[in-house]
């Protein structure tokens, strides 16, 4: 049996040997949260409100978001070395740069069609960087993610990932289900003593993002999008550890210190995007219980979740970037964040 990537992280921090929870940092979180509730820069407009993001009027949004989230993954370089950039852009939002380059190249790199039989060259074409010498790692990787999933489309869904979200009937537990048993590439899973346990960061964010282009209306409208967890990643770890709210043993911290690369699916990286999970549950639980004891804050339940919590989180490495740099984020070359 596969445990839920809430379950996996209740039960992973509870076994970690590596990485520890600590609630005063969480608490931090929660008050830095509840801050961006009061100015907005907790809000599920910010998605949409990013050039690089389409737009939910956009008919071609749903596929774009489905391309983007099977390509995202493993943007990290070595220390020193340099960044794969598009248009000056870096990271997750270089791929989106490049995306939005193509279909603008008239490139239908929304399409099933087109992106099953897609080539290798083909790919580095539309994924060329401002450097021609500085390439997106694991191109081959994500050359087979399109064409897989392309397929499965075709087959299944009539060659939309659009039809996906219909077939859930507006629940995201339903469609996480569906995105994990059809797409082998967001099956993001591991063995952790005894266990096998997820985190399906991918599949998560790609429902996620669906909700927060939509605002939770029409076709983002998910009744139980609560049942999403945080984005498992490289990069919110490293706020969870600026903040406190996570701490890492002296050994595992040397290692990342020293830019020591982890084993996909070893205990140090299991743990670390288990504890990281759990931690943002444990700010979920701290904001309910303080808008609850303190009414005349005016928020509800719905105003936040784990999504929104993620997303101001790693907004605050982005705008934060020089404050976080002599702390270590973990590195992996994986295709599931």
């Amino acid at each position: 049996m596969v445990l839920g990537p809430r379950e996996s992280a209740k039960l992973i921090s509870r076994l970690s040997k590596n990485v520890f929870i600590e609630d005063e940092g969480v608490k931090e979180i929660a008050c830095k949260v509840l801050e961006g509730l009061k100015s907005k820069a907790v809000s599920v407009d910010n998605f949409s409100q990013n050039e690089l993001h389409p737009k939910p009027d956009d008919p071609k949004a749903i596929d774009w978001i489905f391309v983007v989230d099977t390509l995202n993954f493993c943007f990290w370089s070595p220390k020193g070395a340099a960044k794969w950039s598009v248009n000056g852009h870096t990271g997750y939002f270089a791929l989106c740069a490049a995306i939005k380059r193509a279909i603008d190249d008239g490139k239908p790199i929304y399409d099933s069609n087109f992106y099953s039989r897609i080539t290798k060259d083909e790919l580095k074409t539309i994924l060329r960087g401002d450097d021609d010498a500085c390439e997106i790692p694991l191109i081959e990787e994500r050359v087979k993610n399109l064409q897989q999933v392309g397929n499965v489309l075709k087959e299944k869904y009539k060659g939309t990932f659009v039809e996906c979200i219909t077939q859930c009937r507006g629940s995201a537990e339903q469609l996480l289900k569906l995105v994990v048993n059809n797409f082998e590439s967001y099956r993001d899973e591991a063995d952790y003593q005894g266990y096998r346990v997820s985190f399906y960061k991918r599949a998560q964010i790609l429902i996620g993002d669906v909700w927060a282009c939509f605002r939770g209306e029409g076709i983002g409208a998910f009744h139980d999008i609560d049942k999403i967890t945080m984005f498992a990643d490289y990069r919110i770890p490293q706020v969870l550890a600026h903040f406190g709210a996570m701490r890492y043993s002296n050994t595992l911290l040397s290692a990342l210190q020293l830019d020591t690369e982890l084993t996909e699916g070893c205990a140090e990286e299991v743990e670390i995007r288990g504890c990281s999970i759990e931690v943002i549950e444990r700010v979920v639980n701290e904001l309910n219980a303080t808008i609850t004891q303190y009414p005349a804050l005016g928020l509800k339940k719905s105003d936040f979740n784990s999504i929104l919590i993620d997303h101001f989180l790693w907004d605050y490495r982005k705008y934060h970037s020089s404050e976080l740099e002599s702390i270590p984020f973990h590195k992996v070359r994986t295709i599931f964040y």
